[in-house]
């Protein structure tokens, strides 16, 4: 089984900064993707960035240079910088650990944190 325990989720005004960490424990695989999704009022969940366990980052268009995911692979914690926020980046944001490239592997989610733009 794995834990996701997401933090750093908050209040920012236009233009501002946060930084979210999510940590995993249990039982992580050789191989996987983390990475930030969001969730808005009444909108589909969507894919903000991820990072695999290779390293390889990837991005939506809309947070393209303004978000920068990175990992800490002895502490299993991958974290998103957010700068330069937007209204529009108000969300639930979700942590998620995909390992179903293993056998036997699934996804993993975490219990969300708030990230609230607005001045």
């Amino acid at each position: 089984q794995v834990q996701l325990v997401e933090s750093g989720g908050g209040l920012a005004q236009p233009g501002g900064s946060l930084r979210l960490s999510c940590a995993a424990s249990g039982t992580i695989f050789r191989v996987y993707v983390m990475g930030w999704y969001r969730q808005a009022p009444g909108k589909q969940r969507e894919l903000v960035a991820s990072i695999t366990s290779g390293g390889r980052e990837n991005y939506s268009d809309s947070v393209k240079g303004r978000f920068t995911i990175s990992r800490d692979s002895a502490k299993n914690t991958v974290y998103m910088q957010m700068n330069s926020l937007k209204p529009e980046d108000t969300s639930v944001y979700y942590c998620n650990l995909d390992q179903k490239l293993n056998i036997g592997g699934r996804d993993y989610w975490g219990q969300g944190t708030q990230v609230t733009v607005s001045s």
